[in-house]
């Protein structure tokens, strides 16, 4: 009994830093989407630790595979994949997984996936059909995922409504609009995804 007791404190001290406080909930976070998106750069603006990159140099062997599309001054790409974190508050921490956009690295979305709560399928309105194998991926797991629009040069190139017409996502499924360099702007961005993946949570212990 007494070493039961005597044990006790310090495991919570390892877990709550001894503040007395119960350690934050971690949640898994994926940002997904076409090549050139803007993952890379959306993990970075919000993390609050140096964030951890995959990124190498695009070279001429990849010409014609990694395709840059309207983003022609890119000269880097995600080979495994970004990581940040981010403390919501005392009690939720997010973790989140940049995956890579090539389809030739699309065989790592199955272990990046694994134990996550929701998704974030970043879009360029310019290239839709880019951000499709994403939005058929979580569809067919039942991940919750969000659709945002990437405001490069700062404007949209169409309105929410047509975006959300040519991607055809269901109608509970949020199309939203965010800025990949801005850290406010990501944040609303993953607020909005935490009420998806909550209210989902809620229908299925009502279910």
């Amino acid at each position: 009994m007494l070493s039961t007791h005597s044990e006790s404190p310090e495991r919570n001290a390892r877990n709550d830093g001894g503040t007395g406080r119960p350690a934050p909930v971690p949640v898994k976070i994926i940002v997904a989407g076409g090549f050139g998106v803007g993952k890379t750069t959306l993990v970075g603006a919000v993390s609050e630790i140096p964030p951890l990159t995959t990124e190498a140099a695009m070279t001429s062997v990849a010409s014609g595979i990694d395709n840059a599309g309207a983003v022609s001054t890119k000269t880097t790409t995600t080979v495994a994949m970004d990581f940040g974190r981010i403390t919501v508050d005392e009690s939720l921490r997010l973790y989140i997984f940049g995956t890579p956009g090539q389809d030739r690295f699309g065989f790592m979305w199955n272990e990046l996936t694994t134990g996550a709560l929701g998704a974030i399928v970043l879009v360029d309105s310019r290239r839709l059909e880019d951000s499709f194998p994403a939005i058929d991926f979580f569809e067919t797991r039942q991940l919750p995922f969000i659709v945002a629009i990437n405001r490069f040069d700062g404007g949209l190139h169409h309105n929410l409504a047509d975006i959300r017409a040519a991607l055809d996502v269901d109608a509970h499924v949020p199309v939203i609009h965010t800025d990949a360099r801005s850290r406010q702007a990501v944040k609303e961005t993953l607020l909005t995804l935490l009420d998806v993946v909550l209210r989902h949570a809620m229908t299925r212990q009502q279910g």
